[in-house]
């Protein structure tokens, strides 16, 4: 009863939302691979001795897109990261946090999921730091989620041990200074309960996400150098989840080291 509970939870999202989100906010990169698809197409026509080569680069990215909007398609679309099933939790009530950088696509969900409890959601987006034209267009075509508090990533003006749970869904990376990412985590840790959690989702820069999307997945980061901001944060992994090849969730407490 619970599973198909938390399914209906996700069926909150419009049916392909996920991949037309993509295509919807960064369809100025779809845009440039259509004109050089239409280069070498009209290339390999012009230049016969080269036509091998040029529908090999064709192919290519056609391939990459194909492949990268497939796995997007996947993992927002198909998995369970927004049924939440993947959580352990259950009737959770007291305190919690939900985490993003100028685009939430959650916080509606745990509301529904987490009914007992108090949901504080926090934006620590700032236009001068983050300054992708995705999140712009982004936060034009959804409203903000009632109540949402702007914040600075290193002062997110909540008190100390009040938070039962944090979670901090595909918004990290955003944060691209390695010294603010720590002091990020360490605002995350002041905020936590001694026997509190943090769920930390996130794409990695790994095989699976190189082989979906290609020299996209540098804008993500690997899994030791999460390591390294946690433990420099004094939060330790708990557990680690993979949603799908292509997610990972860390679930982070006080104390110890990562290692």
């Amino acid at each position: 009863m619970e599973k198909g509970k938390n399914r209906a939870m996700g069926k909150m999202r419009k049916p392909f939302q996920g991949v037309l989100n993509i295509l919807r906010f960064n369809w100025h990169f779809y845009v440039l691979s259509i004109g050089f698809l239409l280069l070498f197409f009209v290339l390999s026509i012009t230049y016969e001795s080269l036509y091998g080569y040029l529908w090999m680069v064709y192919i290519a990215i056609l391939w990459v897109n194909i492949i990268s909007l497939s796995v997007s398609y996947y993992v927002y679309d198909l998995s369970a990261l927004y049924d939440f099933n993947w959580l352990d939790m259950q009737g959770t009530e007291g305190k919690i946090i939900n985490i993003s950088a100028g685009f939430d696509e959650t916080s509606a969900i745990l509301r529904k999921k987490f009914m007992a409890a108090e949901l504080i959601v926090l934006d620590f987006y700032d236009p001068s730091r983050h300054t992708e034209v995705s999140i712009k267009r982004a936060r034009k075509a959804y409203p903000v989620f009632p109540g949402t508090q702007s914040v600075e990533s290193v002062n997110l003006q909540l008190e100390k041990n009040s938070a039962d749970k944090i979670f901090v869904i595909l918004s990290a990376h955003e944060i691209r200074d390695k010294d603010e990412r720590i002091k990020f985590f360490k605002e995350l840790k002041r905020l936590l309960k001694p026997t509190g959690q943090i769920f930390i989702v996130e794409h990695l820069r790994d095989t699976a996400n190189f082989l979906a999307y290609s020299i996209g997945f540098f804008h993500f980061y690997s899994k030791p150098i999460w390591c390294e901001v946690f433990q420099a944060a004094e939060l330790k992994i708990q557990n680690e989840i993979k949603i799908t090849p292509f997610i990972s969730t860390f679930i982070l407490e006080k104390n110890g080291s990562t290692f």
